[in-house]
């Protein structure tokens, strides 16, 4: 998966958000003999945003997503 770039268009921001998001994954669940966890082949199945916020400013209304043809401006 590509990752996913936000510009806040109220402060510029291009760097900080808080993004929520919820996913299906499966996974490899790997217990030791003395019963520690080690997770192995994560694979995600759906990953839906529910809710991004500029780390700056608060604003969620302002953020938009970025394409992967858009340039953040200089």
């Amino acid at each position: 998966m590509a990752a996913t770039r936000y510009r806040c268009t109220a402060c510029g921001n291009l760097t900080r958000f808080d993004v929520t998001t919820t996913r299906r994954t499966r996974a490899f669940h790997h217990y030791t003999l003395g019963g520690e966890l080690s997770v192995e082949d994560e694979e995600v199945l759906d990953e839906t945003v529910e809710d991004v916020t500029c780390r700056w400013c608060a604003s969620g209304r302002a953020v938009e997503r970025l394409d992967e043809g858009d340039t953040p401006p200089a």
